[in-house]
């Protein structure tokens, strides 16, 4: 009688104990459900400065024309994926000084300091221009004085994230 009874227990305790290691060996790791990306940044010589991005020719086009301020430890980062090309900018419809930091194989390649503002009446024919003079990888618009208040200066290292 009392074989009766145990048996089935001893049984039951067992396939317990054998179903609880079969799921610790097969316990599946779930996955984040939400990817957190990191925001654009461009860091040149330890200053991080968070951009918006101009990746297409529109984007480009446009640029920060219109923009009344930048934020301290910002500017826009113009994406150039055609390495045969030395891109051209001008300072149309811009309303705040800048300085034009151009990149090229991780590096500063040049800088236009205090870039001014062109005259709203100045015909698009008779504005200043400014380019590196070569192929670039990418164009980062900061404020004006933002390159000589960090002592960033051609030849500094730069990275980019996030883009």
């Amino acid at each position: 009688m009392t074989k009766k009874i145990i048996i089935p227990i001893i049984a039951t305790a067992l396939f317990i104990v054998a179903v609880g290691i079969l799921i610790q060996r097969t316990r599946i790791t779930t996955l984040p459900t939400q990817i957190v990306k990191e925001e654009p940044s461009v860091t040149i010589s330890n200053t991080k400065i968070s951009v918006s991005l101009a990746r297409t020719q529109q984007e480009r086009e446009r640029g920060l024309s219109g923009t009344s301020s930048l934020d301290t430890n910002s500017g826009m980062l113009f994406i150039f994926e055609n390495k045969d090309v030395s891109p051209v900018f001008w300072m149309k419809d811009t309303l705040i000084p800048l300085d034009i930091i151009w990149i090229a194989e991780g590096k500063i390649v040049k800088i236009d300091k205090n870039v001014p503002l062109a005259s709203s009446d100045t015909p698009d024919n008779k504005l200043a221009t400014y380019s590196a003079g070569r192929p670039v990888d990418y164009v980062l618009e900061v404020n004006s004085g933002f390159s000589d208040s960090n002592s960033i200066k051609v030849g500094d290292a730069v990275s980019v994230s996030g883009i």
